[in-house]
């Protein structure tokens, strides 16, 4: 798409007119004034000219909202949801539906790039194809509030409004799977009829392959009615199972035990992944299984090489490494999580007989946001790494490589590590990143002090319509 494809050459327009020229990462079109100051403008889309309403001023930038589109960017598309917009009320759950699907992830894909570069100095080798999917329906994991109106005797379900803290008033949701968006008016109704309905303030949602699991937070205890009506509800709607949550999400329980339990598949391996509706597990199952077949492709795992999967929750990748490599190790913060990767891994052997090869697989918690060089040399040489880690990224991992480095390469100031001249770096490191900005920043350690190149990078759509993005990037060993 070219500036000049979008608008007319050799047209004059007032001098009060913006016209956007690119979009920002929480989806606002930014423009210049006149007098060079920047504009951020919520609604606008990049080559359009608008008149937008300023709202907000500060020294070098200000930030407003679309009031007028004087030409329209050919991009721009009719929003699906009938409760997406700029209004008052306005759903805040998704920022780009007015954008053209396949403009979304060019716009990701620039962000990527954009953050590798005037971030971290990496540039990479190649541009991976992005990893696209289903851009409705997807999404599997959600965080309702639920909030009572006394005045209209009404109960509202659903995602926050638009850069407010009230809860907007959603009949549909068409970014949840369709079962789950059918019941967001049954959902309304069960929690007004309820006795607990001014001290219910949120449901969370978590869909396995089989199960919808619904997570009903609740501030005092439940009467045996409320109980149920709960009951009675599940019985109505196929695959919903009630979780209870009194407190803190360790107190998370089943309503009743028994029936479906809740997890997801990787065909490819032969995976099954049981989860608590309260894990972490990716919010889009079908690019997660298309994220993990291409991480392992990446990664290139040959038998009889050893892999360390860092960040390694509940075993999402782990797993299936364990079908390919020599050994595996599973490294997380969390002696809880490791505990139940752990088991995931023993399910998986004992469960699946094309499993029971899975190779020796062992587990360890650290502190992945203290990690030294000692640490490193003490976990053992492997041939390769994934990195997955949460938002803030693997900063402390690739600083305590760079410093390896640096003591092989004779340039360090610090003491020699103990057993650092017997340790070797992984020959290539595949990093699955939910911040491209965390991921530049290590990137442009492991390229300028840790002696690696960025063989190549790409965007990951894990979330069709919203302005988060999802990356992937391969580092190879240079020395």
């Amino acid at each position: 798409m070219t500036e000049n494809s979008e608008v007319p050459v050799a047209k004059a327009y007032p001098d009060h007119w913006l016209k956007v020229e690119s979009l920002d990462l929480d989806a606002q079109g930014v423009a210049h004034k006149a007098d060079g100051k920047v504009v951020f403008i919520e609604g606008a889309l990049p080559f359009e000219w608008v008149s937008a309403n300023i709202n907000r001023h500060k020294n070098n930038w200000e930030q407003g909202t679309l009031t007028q589109i004087h030409h329209q960017s050919s991009q721009r598309v009719e929003p699906a949801c009938p409760h997406f917009g700029l209004h008052t009320g306005a759903c805040g759950g998704c920022k780009m539906q007015h954008l053209h699907g396949a403009a979304q992830v060019a716009v990701k894909q620039r962000a990527l790039e954009d953050n590798l570069w005037h971030l971290g100095k990496v540039k990479p080798d190649q541009i991976l194809r992005p990893v696209e999917g289903p851009t409705w329906g997807y999404r599997y994991r959600a965080r309702l509030s639920v909030r009572y109106v006394r005045k209209k005797g009404t109960v509202l379900i659903g995602f926050h409004e638009r850069k407010s803290r009230y809860v907007a008033d959603m009949g549909v949701c068409p970014v949840l799977p369709p079962l789950v968006s059918a019941m967001l008016m049954p959902l309304r109704q069960l929690i007004v009829s309820m006795d607990a309905v001014e001290t219910c303030p949120q449901i969370e949602l978590a869909c396995g392959d089989k199960v919808i699991a619904l997570v009903l937070r609740h501030l005092e205890p439940l009467s045996l009615a409320d109980l149920e009506r709960l009951r009675a509800f599940a019985r109505l709607h196929d695959g919903v199972q009630w979780w209870l949550q009194s407190k803190g999400p360790e107190t998370v329980r089943l309503l009743d035990e028994g029936g479906e339990v809740l997890s997801y598949a990787l065909p490819e391996f032969g995976i099954t992944m049981p989860f608590k509706p309260t894990d972490f597990t990716q919010v889009n199952p079908q690019i997660n299984r298309v994220l993990v077949s291409r991480a392992l492709r990446l990664l290139e795992v040959k038998k009889g090489e050893r892999v360390i999967d860092w960040f390694c929750g509940l075993g999402n990748f782990t797993l299936p490494l364990a079908t390919q490599a020599g050994e595996v190790l599973g490294i997380e913060g969390s002696e809880t999580l490791v505990a139940r990767a752990r088991d995931n891994y023993e399910s998986n052997r004992a469960t699946a007989p094309m499993n029971k090869g899975l190779c020796v697989t062992k587990f360890a918690a650290r502190n992945l946001f203290e990690l030294t060089p000692e640490m490193l040399v003490g976990d053992g040489v492997a041939d390769k790494w994934l990195v997955d880690p949460p938002r803030e990224g693997a900063f402390a991992l690739a600083l305590a490589l760079a410093e390896l480095h640096r003591q092989h390469m004779g340039t360090s100031d610090a003491a020699p590590t103990h057993g650092a001249k017997e340790w070797a770096p992984p020959k290539r490191i595949v990093y699955v990143s939910c911040n491209p900005s965390t991921l530049a920043r290590d990137a442009g350690l492991l390229v300028h002090q840790a002696g690696y190149r960025c063989s190549a990078a790409g965007v990951v759509n894990m979330f069709p319509h919203t302005a988060h993005v999802e990356s992937i990037a391969v580092f190879d060993r240079l020395v």
